[in-house]
């Protein structure tokens, strides 16, 4: 670290009287030095820099947030720390600074020595010798990664909640829809809709969060699972629209809300564009159990598809995210009657053990 004088805390600071009434007893150095101990013991990174942008001193906090120590920076432009894309923000500053003026919790990003980037605030003030000239300019900057990570988190969620109040809407009128079409009375459509409803409460719950003290007894088998998410879908008779085979495997922890926020959405889409919006479709879900891996493959048939959808929407968002969860990858094979999706898994990221 370089002297007091170079953060604008020694003669800069004791050049007026009311600057000199707050030095302690022993003198302008034992101030200096008391001043000096707490830019360095600052949880915050506190550097300065001339008004060419080449800095000047650097305390302990920015080499912990930066990754380059002070001898490594010191003498180096402080563009050194802007990411290729944000090269033109400097000027700005340091013309700011040259008028006197302060920037108060500016929001950007910096790139620190390994390349990797971090979400920052910069408050900087200039720097002033004893006349008062401008001669370069202090900066505090505060990591501020978890609070963009949380507000990043908090949007999601929010578009998450939206997603699926839009979706179960449009489920409902889906499933009044088919039931109609299998009933004769007012009586039964009430019932069989109120049962199809109920079952996509049960199927929408298992998308939700186990809370943190969910253990080993929380497990569920992988077939029974995916029934209760098509129930509300299903047919009954001898002949069900939607047909589970395959290995079974018991399931546990973070895999049961994974894989049930996968084919819910899985579900919903078919329900909604594809083989489950037609009373001709139908859907087979074929679970493969290997030595190391799991494959499940959900195939529709009997749905029209006009077009493949050029973007991935919010929907498939969710499921690409809740396969990574699970180190694991999703594929869609588009035909002229329907998907065919393949969703492989590491089998050691679902559970215990297989149950058939």
């Amino acid at each position: 670290m370089n002297s007091v004088d170079e953060i604008g805390l020694g003669p800069a600071r004791s050049a007026s009287a009311a600057d000199h009434s707050r030095v302690r007893p022993g003198g302008t150095h034992d101030a200096a030095a008391h001043l000096a101990a707490i830019v360095e013991s600052s949880d915050d990174a506190i550097l300065t820099k001339d008004l060419d942008g080449i800095v000047t001193s650097w305390n302990e906090a920015a080499e912990r947030l930066f990754g380059y120590s002070a001898p490594e920076i010191i003498g180096k432009s402080i563009t050194l720390l802007l990411p290729y894309d944000r090269q033109d923000e400097e000027a700005p500053i340091l013309a700011r600074l040259r008028r006197g003026e302060r920037v108060r919790h500016y929001e950007t990003v910096r790139r620190r020595k390994d390349g990797s980037l971090v979400d920052i605030s910069l408050s900087v003030s200039p720097l002033r010798d004893p006349a008062g000239t401008v001669i370069g300019a202090s900066t505090i900057a505060r990591d501020i990664s978890e609070r963009k990570q949380a507000e990043e988190q908090q949007r999601l969620l929010l578009h998450e909640m939206d997603h699926r109040i839009r979706n179960l809407f449009t489920l409902s009128a889906s499933l009044i829809r088919m039931s109609s079409s299998e009933v004769s009375s007012a009586e039964e459509l009430a019932t069989i809709v109120q049962e199809r409803l109920g079952a996509l409460a049960r199927a929408h719950a298992l998308t939700m969060s186990k809370t943190p003290r969910a253990g080993a007894g929380d497990s569920v088998g992988l077939h029974a699972l995916l029934e209760t998410i098509v129930a509300p879908y299903q047919t009954g008779g001898d002949d069900p629209r939607i047909r589970i085979v395959g290995g079974d495997l018991d399931l546990a922890g973070a895999a049961v809300t994974a894989l049930a926020l996968i084919f819910y959405e899985l579900a919903t889409n078919a329900a909604k564009h594809g083989a489950l919006s037609s009373p001709s479709g139908a859907v087979t879900i074929e679970a493969i159990v290997e030595d190391d891996t799991v494959s499940l493959i959900w195939d529709e048939r009997g749905a029209l598809v006009e077009e493949v959808p050029k973007k991935e929407g919010f929907g498939s968002k969710l499921e690409r995210l809740a396969t990574g969860q699970l180190g694991g990858d999703i594929e869609r094979e588009w035909q002229p009657d329907g998907v065919r999706i393949v969703v492989t898994i590491a089998r050691e990221r679902l559970g215990t053990s297989a149950l058939i």
